[in-house]
């Protein structure tokens, strides 16, 4: 089971250009806003049709530009699951999931609607209508009957951006569920990098049309090739760096004022000793001033300013003592996320705190 992509397709600000394989696992896409994700998945359902390149699920070619060829949409076994649900308000949840089954007998139609329904957890709403049901239930739907004709491949395009907090969290377990019986080449498309995490087994980043990281998530994740990765996958600490050491174990974290060890040489050349360093916000430690000051990556640090959420606590972080008592905004150079279990124990404590940026969290960085 597997899906070939290699395509291009000139949007109105960029031009798309992809070259991917997916296989019997789900794939997610993470990027922002207009990066061509959407358009991505449009040109494998055959909504839309590529400049140039070729498609290829199974074996089966659905677009090749060289042979101009191009299969209707209809034909392509491919399923595609919309950001606003797309179901038929006049239809029932069981029309609406027997859709595209007409041509199968009834017995055997109302058997794989009946099936869907149980999988899909919507026993007891087969007769109630889109307007009676709620957010999580309409995607539910739409989920289910985007399986219902046994999909060779599952498109995915936004599935949970419009539903609440707690919808959100239903539906993305169901999600999981079928995933993991469906085994088939399944890509998801999101601008939440942890939706992308939780869903997906791969990760592919795009921005602005091009493929910028590609593979195991956790890779990817522990060491983003480059500042626009870091960034989409969430990554707050990013200081312009150089090297300072022979080997490039020793850099100068330029923005945040220290010098650091990192675990592995940087791979940058004697010629060109400059990149960036990043560490993500949960894993700064707070560790005792006693004995551990004069440990490697350990530095003194001033509160600046902090954000709550209900079970997490951004601080704000300064590596430099400021003279005046309320040190203004801009002067934070790192963000350090800990449980709010953790902050009661140190929050009381005079500053300096004394903050560990471990050496196996740090990661070198191209621009």
């Amino acid at each position: 089971m597997s899906l070939e992509v290699q395509i291009e397709k000139k949007l109105l600000d960029f031009t798309l250009e992809v070259s991917f394989r997916a296989e019997a696992e789900p794939l997610s896409i993470l990027g922002a806003s207009g990066a061509g994700k959407t358009m991505l998945l449009r040109c494998i359902a055959g909504l839309e049709r590529p400049d140039r390149g070729r498609i290829n699920l199974n074996d089966r070619v659905f677009f090749d530009s060289e042979s101009r060829l191009n299969i209707p949409a209809r034909q392509r076994r491919v399923s595609m699951l919309f950001q606003n649900y797309a179901i038929f308000p006049h239809r029932t949840v069981a029309e609406n999931i027997g859709f595209g089954l007409e041509a199968l007998p009834r017995d055997e139609r109302s058997k794989r609607v009946a099936e869907l329904i149980g999988r899909t957890h919507l026993a007891g709403l087969e007769d109630r209508y889109s307007r009676t049901l709620s957010g999580g239930e309409q995607q539910r739907v739409a989920l289910a009957r985007a399986l219902a004709i046994g999909p060779e491949a599952l498109l995915l395009d936004e599935p949970l951006s419009a539903l609440d907090t707690h919808l959100r969290s239903q539906v993305e377990v169901q999600l999981q569920e079928t995933f993991a019986a469906y085994r088939r080449p399944t890509l998801l498309v999101t601008h939440n990098m942890e939706e992308a995490y939780r869903l997906g087994a791969r990760l592919l980043v795009l921005s602005q049309g091009r493929v910028i990281a590609s593979g195991a998530k956790e890779r990817i994740f522990q060491q983003p090739p480059s500042v626009e990765v870091a960034r989409l996958t969430g990554c707050k600490n990013i200081s312009r760096a150089r090297t300072i050491s022979d080997h490039s174990i020793e850099i100068e974290a330029l923005d945040w004022g220290c010098t650091l060890s990192l675990a592995q040489p940087t791979v940058q050349s004697t010629a060109q000793p400059t990149g960036f360093v990043g560490i993500r916000a949960h894993h700064i430690e707070f560790v005792e001033a006693n004995g551990a000051a004069n440990e490697e990556n350990v530095f003194p640090c001033w509160l600046v300013r902090s954000s709550e959420t209900p079970f997490r606590i951004t601080l704000f972080l300064s590596l430099q003592q400021h003279s005046s008592q309320s040190p203004q905004p801009e002067s934070a150079q790192l963000q350090a996320e800990v449980y709010k279990e953790k902050w009661q124990r140190f929050r009381d404590k005079p500053f300096p705190w004394h903050v560990r940026l471990c050496t196996d969290s740090l990661f070198w960085m191209k621009e």
